[in-house]
C-alpha cells in the first residue's frame, strides 16, 4: 500500500548513474495478492508466505501490506534492464514455489476479482493508525500495485523532475491497466484499483513545487490536518521516496507479467534522465490544471491505452495511442542513452498485439481468470523477444 524500496543502499551509496556506465539506478516493488488454489478468492496467508521465502537467498526483499491477503517483493538496485528482469523474474517464481506449498496462488492483478470475507489487518501500530483514519476507505483496500524507483543526486533535483513528470503518469497508467474486475463483476474500467486510490487524500499527479523544502511543506501539511498519518502515505502517482533518494513512481497497476514491469520501469528510467536533462539548461516541468489532470488520471482509468484520453498539458480529447507516441518520442533520447531503446519498441508492440491486462482479464472471463494470471505470473523474460506466453488477443 505504501512500501517504500526497502531493498536500497543507504544514501551515501546511492546516486543518480553507475560511474562505468552512467546508467540510472532503478529498482521495482511489486505488490500481489493470496488467493484459494480452488475457489480464487483471497485468503490470509501473507504471514505464512513470507516465512517461506524470507527463509530464501536472494536480492527481494519481501514486506507484508495492509491486509493479510496481499505481499510485497522489492527488487535489489539495478543498473541494467536484465538485471531487473532476472530478479522480478526470480522473486515471482519464489513467491509461486512457496505459496503452492500452502495450497495457495499468487496473481498479479491490481484489486481482488473474486469476493470474500473481509479480510484481516496486518498487525502494526501504523496498520491501525491507517484504519482508524481512513475507515470503510480501506476496509477493503486490498489494491496492488507496480512501483520504480530511480536514483537522483539529491532532493532538489528530485522535486524539479517530479514536476516534469505529472503530464506522462497517465500514459504510464493507461499501460499497465490490470484491474477491470472487482468482487466478480466487470466495474467498466480498465483500472478499477485507481478509482480506488482516488478517494484518499494526496492522489492522483502531484502537485508543482519550486523546491524540496516546498514539496515537504505540502506533505507536512497534509499530516498536521490529520488525513494522512505520515509522510510516507501520499498516494500521488510519483512522490519523492521520504528515505532515499529517489524518485517513486506509483501509477501503475502490478503487472501481468513481468516484461511488463521491465516496461514501466525503462520508460520511468528514461522520463527521469529526460527531465534531468531539462532541468540542465533551465527548462522546468509544466504547471498543470488540476482540473485537467484529474481529468488525464480518470481517463486513463476508464479508457486505458486503446481508448480516449486527456491531454495533460493541452486538455483536449486525443487518444491513448497518441499519448504514447508523444511519451516515446520524448524519451526516445534517453532511452537510446541508456541502451533499452529496442526493448521498450518491441514491448510497446507486444502490448499492442497481445493487449493489456484488463483485456486478458475480460478474455479470460471468471471462471479462468486466476488460472490465467497464477501462469503468466511466473513466465520468464527475453529482452529481445519480450515475453515467452502467447499472445492472448486473436
Amino acid at each position: 500500500m505504501n512500501g517504500y524500496f526497502r531493498a536500497m543502499a543507504p544514501r551515501e551509496e546511492f546516486g543518480a548513474a553507475d560511474e562505468d556506465a552512467a546508467r540510472m539506478t532503478l529498482g521495482v516493488e511489486e505488490e500481489f495478492l493470496l488467493v484459494d488454489a480452488g475457489t480464487g478468492v483471497p485468503v490470509p496467508q501473507a504471514e505464512a508466505v513470507l516465512g517461506l521465502v524470507r527463509a530464501e537467498p536472494g536480492p527481494t526483499q519481501w514486506q507484508a501490506e495492509l491486509f493479510q491477503t496481499q505481499v510485497e517483493a522489492a527488487t535489489g538496485i539495478c543498473g541494467s534492464l536484465d538485471e531487473l528482469a532476472a530478479q522480478l523474474v526470480a522473486g515471482r517464481r519464489l513467491l509461486a514455489r512457496a505459496a503452492g506449498t500452502l495450497g495457495v496462488r499468487v496473481v498479479a492483478t491490481g484489486v481482488p476479482m473474486l469476493g470474500g470475507a473481509l479480510p484481516p489487518r496486518t498487525e502494526g501500530a501504523r496498520f491501525a493508525a491507517i484504519e482508524g483514519v481512513h475507515t470503510g476507505l480501506v476496509r477493503d483496500y486490498q489494491a496492488c500495485g507496480c512501483h520504480v524507483h530511480v536514483g537522483v543526486p539529491d532532493r532538489e533535483t528530485a522535486v524539479g523532475v517530479l514536476n516534469h513528470l505529472a503530464p506522462w503518469l497517465p500514459t504510464l497508467l493507461s499501460l499497465s491497466v490490470n484491474s477491470p474486475l472487482r468482487h466478480g463483476r466487470d466495474q467498466g474500467y480498465q483500472s478499477w484499483r485507481a478509482v480506488e486510490q482516488s478517494r484518499f487524500p494526496a492522489s492522483g499527479l502531484p502537485p508543482w513545487s519550486a523546491s524540496a523544502a516546498e514539496y515537504d511543506r505540502a506533505v507536512e501539511r497534509l499530516v498536521d490536518c490529520g488525513v494522512l498519518i505520515d509522510d510516507r502515505m501520499t498516494f500521488w502517482f510519483a512522490r519523492l521516496s521520504p528515505h532515499l533518494p529517489t524518485v517513486e513512481f506509483r501509477a501503475a497497476d502490478t503487472t501481468v507479467e513481468a516484461w511488463e514491469s521491465v516496461l514501466q520501469a525503462a520508460l520511468s528510467r528514461a522520463l527521469v534522465r529526460t527531465a534531468v536533462g531539462d532541468l540542465a539548461v533551465g527548462r522546468e516541468g509544466p504547471r498543470l490544471d488540476p482540473q485537467v489532470a484529474a481529468a488525464a488520471v480518470w481517463s486513463a482509468a476508464r479508457y486505458g491505452v486503446d481508448g480516449p484520453a486527456v491531454h495533460p498539458i493541452d486538455g483536449v480529447l486525443v487518444t491513448g495511442h497518441r499519448l504514447v507516441a508523444e511519451l516515446l518520442a520524448k524519451v526516445t533520447p534517453a532511452l537510446e542513452d541508456e541502451g533499452d531503446l529496442d526493448f521498450v519498441r518491441v514491448a510497446w508492440s507486444l502490448l499492442r498485439l497481445r493487449g493489456t491486462g484488463a483485456e486478458l482479464q475480460r478474455a479470460a472471463g471468471s471462471e479462468a481468470v486466476v488460472a490465467m494470471l497464477a501462469d503468466r505470473l511466473v513466465e520468464g523474460v527475453d529482452l529481445d523477444g519480450v515475453g515467452t506466453q502467447p499472445l492472448g488477443r486473436t
